[in-house]
C-alpha cells in the first residue's frame, strides 16, 4: 500500500515506522502549505492518505485528497463541526473517509465499557464525572476522545443534558481537563455512589497504538467507498 503522510509532527513520524513495519510504502509527507505545493504530484500515486495534521488545516487536506479522489484517514480532532459537509460531499462524490476521535484498540474498548457503565449509572444512581490530561500542546479542550466519551453518555444516561469544562453543575457532566507535560493521553470516567466508586481509566504510554489503528484504518479503507469509523474496522 502507497501511503501518503499529513501533519509529518510527532504522530506522522510514528505513523510512517508503523507503515514500515508492515512493508508498506511512504510516497509523500506533507507538513506545510509550500509542501503542498511542492508534492502534489507525489501524492497523486498514493493508495490512501493519513492525516494527523492542525485542526484548522484539515478540512481543507480532505477536500484536497477529495479532488484527486484518494481515499484519506483522519486522525485530526477538533474539526467536526464541519463533519455534515464533509460527509455530504464523500457520500455524494463516492469518496472515501475514515474518522475517529481516537484510533487506539484499547480506547475504543473503553468506547463500548464506557456506554455500559452509563446505562448501570443511571438505573442505579451513580453520579458520574470525567477527566482527561494531555500534553501541554495539544490545543482542543476537552480532547475529541472526552467529547466521545461524554456524547456517548448523554447518549444512554438521561440524568444529563449536556457536558462542561466548567465548575460541577446539575444535570451537567463535568469534564476535568489538564494539559501537563507530555502526556500522552489519560481518560477517566467516574460513577459514585454512596456506598462505592467505579474508575475506569484508559492511559495511552506512546502514540504506537494510535498509529496503528490508523494504519488498520487505512488497510481497511482500500477499495471502499463511504464514511467509516472504527465501529466499522471492529
Amino acid at each position: 500500500m502507497k501511503i501518503a503522510i499529513i501533519g509529518y509532527g510527532k504522530m506522522g513520524h510514528e505513523v510512517e515506522n508503523a507503515a514500515l513495519a508492515r512493508q508498506h510504502t511512504i510516497v509523500v509527507t506533507i507538513d506545510n502549505a509550500q509542501e503542498w505545493e511542492e508534492r502534489l504530484e507525489k501524492l497523486k500515486h498514493a493508495d490512501v492518505a493519513i492525516d494527523f495534521s492542525q485542526p484548522d488545516q484539515v478540512v481543507g487536506n480532505i477536500h484536497r485528497c477529495f479532488d484527486l479522489h484518494i481515499p484519506i484517514v483522519v486522525g485530526t480532532t477538533a474539526w467536526q463541526e464541519h463533519f455534515e459537509k464533509i460527509k455530504a460531499r464523500c457520500l455524494a462524490e463516492k469518496q472515501s473517509l475514515f474518522t475517529a476521535p481516537n484510533f487506539s484498540i484499547g480506547m475504543n474498548i473503553m468506547f463500548m465499557l464506557n456506554k455500559q457503565l452509563a446505562k448501570f449509572a443511571e438505573k442505579y444512581g451513580y453520579q458520574l464525572s470525567m477527566a482527561e490530561t494531555h500534553h501541554i500542546h495539544k490545543l482542543d479542550k476537552p480532547s475529541g476522545t472526552a467529547v466521545k466519551l461524554a456524547n456517548d453518555i448523554l447518549s444512554v444516561n438521561h440524568d444529563y443534558n449536556c457536558w462542561s469544562i466548567d465548575e460541577p453543575a446539575d444535570h451537567t457532566l463535568y469534564i476535568k481537563v489538564k494539559r501537563e507535560g507530555e502526556v500522552n493521553g489519560i481518560h477517566s470516567v467516574m460513577a459514585e455512589s454512596p456506598a462505592d466508586k467505579i474508575t475506569l481509566t484508559h492511559e495511552a504510554y506512546n502514540r504506537q497504538g494510535f498509529a496503528m489503528g490508523a494504519i488498520a484504518a487505512a488497510e481497511f479503507l482500500i477499495g471502499k467507498t463511504g464514511v467509516f469509523g472504527m465501529e466499522d474496522l471492529f
